[in-house]
């Protein structure tokens, strides 16, 4: 069967059906000038192929220009510039040898905190320039230096420095939503670079010289899914990041034309391409001012036993602190660590918060107590505060660790008895933590407990029992409503008048609303009904100071004490009321 059209080269006349003819075209393998012979159009003569109507169809000037003058010979600066910056940020900060976790969050590895609650996103771009060894930044550059430079000879500068931000941005992204561990690393270019090799050649695979088109495309293919494979078969590799930045650059390629298929550039185009690349870095270096506390989200959590609402970043995790039985970080162990730990303290009435503090100060704030490697606590002083619209006591301390110092403020919160005791400490390298805690203490509201609604329930469940009414006055007394309280044990001391500790709870109820009158007539039923009850005694000398007999009452708490001497809260009572006595006074109303 003869080929429809025939091509005349120096080596001779060549037979060609149309689709191989059609495909040279579009390669520029055929000039304006060769002769070509169509049957169907010219008989028996060779024309040249400019003047067949089928060839100035197919012709396009600069897709023939691609294919002739396509190289992968031009050195790639631009790449060598970008592998000089890793070298340079390796060699100093691995100064001290490999790089430890400290060391990535202090030079600005991706940390997932650190982006989220105080807005660092240009961590997205500086991880991109960190290693953790000789070994990790060599592979990377290596390969980086290999398909980037594919990239910088297809592409124009500024387009490949575009899809080299975009990945690297990208990678870190994609770690930041599905990994909460701390990346590092130019694999994410390497993985763009990767995914931007295979889109080109599989795009322009027609035009690319055949021996070029043996390297790219689907020819890279079996590159890429080895080093996927690399990482998904190893531990501490981040592979949500290689995705991220493999998926980017393929995105990114798609769109991009190489240079020598756009037309000249104009004087202005340039700095228009640039714009994108300008605007990006803008965005990420000034997030913080850009979005504000938009980056920053509160997420509120209850515990229902102290009653207590707080928010806290949502990115914190649950864990164990010294400084409260509720705690939430932010993951880290150690260089920027943020904590808030929170608990509610049941005191005696004659204790107030100024002594909560005190005793806080003196009991926990000491290296011994907190741990650790807590070498020094240097205590700031207390200062007063507002929190969920009580009046409360602020301490302030410094602590010293062998990666640095850490600020730390404790809220003592009044309610009732209760003392609700807030702790927040972070890193004094990172002061925006700062107004992370002031939002976080906006939002703190003292709820009923669960005891407090357990003792409401069972009262209307069961009015008509003693121990019900009982409860409930005495859990109102603690949650700061003596007055309420004082009507909810009046009623039971009236269904059994005869039980000295209902008689004790009701004059402690009253004297906490201010009652007092009312408060010695009920302390002096119970001392009557047993005289040698401590707590009668102790509740009687509460009266007597009250009322401004002081030696009275210490003669009672004398009493109390040798009929309960294991008991250090009368001791403690006993011991301050001598000190006022001997200071001049007869003791305070409370």
């Amino acid at each position: 069967m003869s080929q429809p059209l025939t091509l005349r080269t120096d080596a001779g006349d060549e037979h060609l059906d149309l689709a191989d003819f059609e495909a040279r075209v579009r390669r520029g393998e055929v000039s304006p000038q060769s002769l070509v012979r169509l049957p169907a159009v010219t008989g028996d003569d060779f024309v040249p192929a400019a003047e067949l109507l089928l060839y100035r169809s197919l012709l396009e000037p600069r897709r023939a220009s691609f294919a002739r003058m396509f190289t992968l010979a031009r050195f790639p600066f631009l790449t060598v510039a970008v592998l000089l910056v890793n070298l340079a940020v390796y060699l100093w900060t691995a100064r001290g040898g490999p790089l430890d976790l400290d060391d990535m969050v202090r030079f600005g590895g991706k940390v997932e905190p650190l982006v989220r609650d105080l807005g660092q996103v240009w961590r997205l771009f500086t991880a991109n320039f960190l290693h953790r060894d000789g070994l990790h930044i060599g592979l990377n550059l290596f390969v980086l230096f290999n398909v980037g430079g594919v990239l910088e000879n297809g592409y124009r500068a500024l387009d490949y420095l575009w899809l080299l931000v975009v990945s690297g941005l990208a990678t870190m992204a994609a770690s930041l939503v599905f990994s909460d561990a701390v990346s590092i690393g130019a694999s994410g270019m390497v993985f763009g670079c990767l995914g931007g090799v295979v889109v080109f050649g599989l795009k322009y695979r027609s035009l690319l010289p055949s021996h070029y088109r043996r390297l790219l495309g689907e020819a890279a293919i079996p590159t890429l899914l080895g080093m996927l494979f690399i990482g998904l078969t190893s531990t501490g590799v981040d592979n949500a990041a290689h995705l991220g930045g493999l998926a980017a650059g393929m995105a990114t390629a798609a769109f991009l034309r190489p240079r020598l298929l756009l037309e000249r550039a104009t004087m202005f185009r340039p700095a228009v391409r640039a714009l994108p690349i300008a605007v990006l870095v803008v965005v990420v270096g000034f997030a913080p001012q850009l979005f504000g506390d938009a980056l920053l989200g509160l997420h509120s959590q209850h515990d229902d036993e102290y009653g207590l609402t707080v928010s806290v970043p949502a990115s914190w995790r649950q864990g164990a602190d010294v400084m409260g039985a509720l705690a939430w970080y932010n993951g880290l162990p150690g260089v920027g660590r943020a904590s808030f730990a929170a608990q509610a303290v049941h005191t005696p009435e004659r204790d107030d918060v100024v002594q909560v503090a005190q005793r806080f100060a003196d009991e926990v704030l000491t290296p011994a107590a907190m741990g650790g490697e807590v070498l020094k606590v240097t205590l700031g002083g207390t200062h007063p505060a507002r929190v969920a619209e009580r009046d409360a006591l602020e301490v302030r301390a410094t602590v010293d660790e062998p990666w640095g110092k850490t600020e730390l403020r404790a809220y003592f919160v009044p309610k009732g008895e209760l003392v609700y005791q807030l702790v927040f400490a972070w890193p004094k390298a990172y002061p925006q933590y700062a107004q992370v805690v002031d939002q976080m203490l906006d939002r703190v509201h003292l709820d009923e407990t669960r005891a407090l609604r357990q003792a409401r329930a069972k009262m209307l469940l069961f009015p008509n029992q003693v121990e019900a009414w009982v409860t409930l006055g005495v859990e109102l007394r603690r949650h700061g409503e003596p007055g309420t309280a004082a009507e909810a044990l009046a009623a039971a001391v009236r269904l059994e008048p005869s039980r000295v500790e209902y008689r004790v709870e009701l004059a402690r109820a009253l004297l906490a609303s201010g009652q007092v009158e009312r408060a010695c007539e009920a302390s002096a039923a119970a001392v009557l009904y047993a005289p040698n009850a401590p707590q009668a005694l102790e509740v009687d000398a509460r009266c007597r100071v009250a009322q401004g007999d002081g030696a009275q009452a210490l003669e009672e708490l004398t009493q109390a004490t040798a009929l309960a001497p294991a008991d250090a809260s009368l001791r403690r009572a006993r011991d301050r009321l001598e000190k006022e006595l001997e200071r001049g006074g007869l003791g305070e109303r409370r």
